[in-house]
């Protein structure tokens, strides 16, 4: 009994370690975004004690008092403007993410359910196209963009996300799929029932775990995309990462107005994360219970 104690209260210290591990970046970077300057570099840091300031917010993203600027000078001597380039993450994202889901879910489901000659290896080929790397397919995109004109647009952007994310996509909601019985999809056809309509009113919300976790996964991927965005687009569009790289100039890092743009930039993602919560747990045991 008190070995078992102790081996109880051994787990929750070792739970509490890995999160603070996990979670002290987070923070520190969190605090970052409000210090000064000259806080930022303090030795040792100042990590609980410091005096809090929203300039940096206020330069990356033009709002003082409540209005927008027009323009803030960061420290390096660029030019910028973000709140423009978080709104363009934010739309690239969801966009892509949508795209990227409608068009797996329908192929996740023909996989799962269908027999087709070479089915086994289409699945293969579709985990092979997401090992290359996306370095690998950026030059020759660049050339095919330019000359359909699609370079520097959001419609560029959505479509090479949707298309980095099918792969992963297509694999993770087969996975579910299968998990949910055929015999249901045949008791359905039995009835009367197209194969349309089982898929829409039967299989794909009994799925919607499955496929809020891999629409969180997608967007995430997207949000976090750097080669694609930096080599498809040159002045009308970038997004958070792209972006971030300007702060790193010839006089310095702008360590503060990096933070700022940072903790804005995770919060879509928590926020989106957040709406799908329950889905997402959802998904995230679908298939761990068998009856």
């Amino acid at each position: 009994m008190v070995e078992n104690k102790t081996r109880r209260r051994l787990r929750i210290v070792v739970a509490w370690f890995v999160t603070a591990l996990f979670v002290f970046p987070l923070y520190f970077w969190t605090t970052t975004a409000f210090k000064e300057a000259k806080e930022i570099f303090n030795v040792p840091p100042s990590i609980w004690s410091f005096s809090p300031t929203l300039r940096n917010f206020e330069e990356v993203f033009g709002i003082s008092f409540g209005f927008l600027r027009q323009q803030e000078v960061l420290p390096g001597g660029g030019n910028f403007y973000m709140a423009p380039r978080l709104w363009d993450s934010i739309i690239v994202a969801l966009f892509s993410t949508a795209l990227a889901i409608i068009i797996s879910t329908l192929a996740a489901y023909s996989l799962s359910r269908m027999n087709f000659r070479g089915r086994h290896h289409f699945v293969s080929w579709v985990l092979s196209t997401r090992m290359m790397p996306p370095v690998a397919v950026a030059i020759p995109m660049f050339f095919i963009y330019k000359d359909i004109g699609l370079m520097d647009t959001h419609l560029g952007i959505i479509i090479i996300h949707a298309l980095m994310n099918l792969p992963l996509a297509v694999l993770l909601l087969k996975s579910f799929f299968d998990d949910i019985p055929q015999e249901i999809d045949e008791s359905a056809i039995v009835d009367g029932a197209s194969r349309w309509l089982i898929f829409r009113r039967i299989v794909l919300p009994m799925a919607m775990g499955g496929v809020a976790a891999t629409a969180v996964l997608c967007f995430i991927f997207s949000w976090t995309e750097f080669i694609f965005v930096l080599t498809l687009t040159q002045t009308g569009l970038k997004t958070v990462p792209v972006v971030s790289s300007s702060f790193v100039t010839s006089t310095g890092t702008a360590w503060g107005n990096m933070a700022a743009l940072g903790v804005a930039a995770m919060l879509p993602a928590f926020v989106f994360i957040l709406l799908v919560q329950k889905q997402l747990v959802r998904g995230l045991t679908l298939g761990s219970l068998k009856q």
